[in-house]
């Protein structure tokens, strides 16, 4: 059976990249995560699902919200940084993101305020930071102010996110590692990415050979949205673009007070996902035992007159026969297993690429049956 599986995975690593159509159905080529790829330093990669998870519920642990009203921050200046004063007494920095935040909230322009002197720009915070009786909410993590938020902000951690990835898609891993060391589980200050496939999930939609594979992604701090997007696509290069995905599936979620809604659509999509996945497996497991139990002719000369009519060129066929004779009899699944093993001594790739498509087509066969 293993043969059988490599010529339909060997197939699907041929598949042209570029976008056509299949039928009524565009296929399309999904850059997303090649976009992270370029983005990402090496500190913010992850090699498995377990350590990014591990990473992002430790992140949770020390970190905490603090709400006070806006003009009580009281910036000062240390060592020619802006701190930020707490009403519980503690002194915190800012982030990048959080400093950027902390500008849209005074009103003023983060390149102009950048410009400033520290004391410069500690005196125009609080001559601008609004006066109001609503608090805003602070993410700190240790002595660093992650974000900053209006009260209809709601967060959901990414360690929230990872349980139910790791819950419903247990089958499923990181794709190869990039041209650049980049392995699809990224996050840093400001966001978290996750791009998994199933390696092992191959099913043939519409004559074609596709693996199921998903992207989720979230910010704590507000950086962008809670998503997901799901997809079947025939493969993947080095740089992470997805090549040639059909049934793409989109869904996004704001951070307000249904964000944890959004959870359990995902959780919705995965297992829709799964579900297709495994039904497309048994149907494909189903032809399999028929093509194991099917013999493709009464007689030699009818095998090789069968083979023949399917285009398996002709130094293949005898010595496959002799293969599949010593492995019980003509079935179908004998005679694909030894004419994939015979295929690759093919010297030119182009050569066996070609005939390993027409030995996997012969697998249609029992599917008549």
């Amino acid at each position: 059976m293993s043969f059988t599986c490599r010529v339909l995975v060997d197939a699907v690593a041929l598949a042209p990249e570029n976008s056509i159509f299949r039928g009524d159905e565009l296929m399309v080529d999904l850059t997303r995560a090649n976009r992270e790829l370029f983005r990402r330093g090496p500190d913010e990669s992850f090699a498995t699902l377990k350590e990014l998870h591990d990473h992002c519920r430790q992140e949770r642990q020390y970190s905490s919200d603090v709400w006070q009203r806006p003009q009580s921050l009281m910036p000062r200046v240390q060592d020619d940084r802006l701190l930020l004063s707490l009403e519980n007494g503690g002194d915190v920095g800012l982030t990048d993101w959080s400093f950027n935040q902390m500008c849209r909230l005074a009103g003023m322009s983060k390149e102009t305020v950048n410009r400033f002197h520290p004391e410069t720009a500690r005196l125009a915070f609080r001559d601008t930071l609004p006066n109001s009786d609503k608090p805003i909410q602070l993410l700190t993590t240790g002595q660093s102010v992650r974000s900053i938020h209006g009260v209809s902000y709601t967060r959901l951690w990414n360690s929230e996110l990872l349980e139910v990835v790791r819950d419903v898609a247990v089958d499923f891993q990181p794709p190869q590692t990039a041209c650049n060391g980049g392995t699809g589980l990224y996050c840093g200050e400001q966001d978290m990415f996750c791009f998994l496939i199933d390696p092992t999930g191959w099913i043939e939609i519409d004559g074609e050979e596709f693996a199921p594979g998903f992207f989720v992604w979230n910010s704590e701090v507000g950086r962008r949205s809670l998503g997901m997007q799901s997809f079947w696509f025939q493969r993947i290069c080095q740089n992470h673009i997805v090549w040639d995905a059909v049934d793409v599936v989109e869904f996004t979620r704001k951070h307000t007070a249904s964000v944890r809604d959004g959870l359990e659509e995902i959780r919705r999509h995965i297992q829709t996902l799964v579900a297709k996945r495994d039904s497309r497996r048994d149907a494909f497991a189903s032809v399999l035992r028929k093509a194991m139990q099917t013999r493709l002719g009464s007689d030699s000369e009818a095998v090789a007159k069968e083979l023949g009519k399917h285009g398996i060129p002709q130094h293949y066929i005898k010595e496959a026969m002799e293969i599949a004779r010593a492995q019980g009899g003509f079935t179908i699944f004998s005679l694909v297993d030894a004419l994939t093993r015979l295929t690759q001594r093919s010297k030119y790739a182009a050569d066996r690429a070609d005939a390993d498509y027409k030995v996997a087509q012969l697998l249609s066969l029992a599917q008549a049956v």
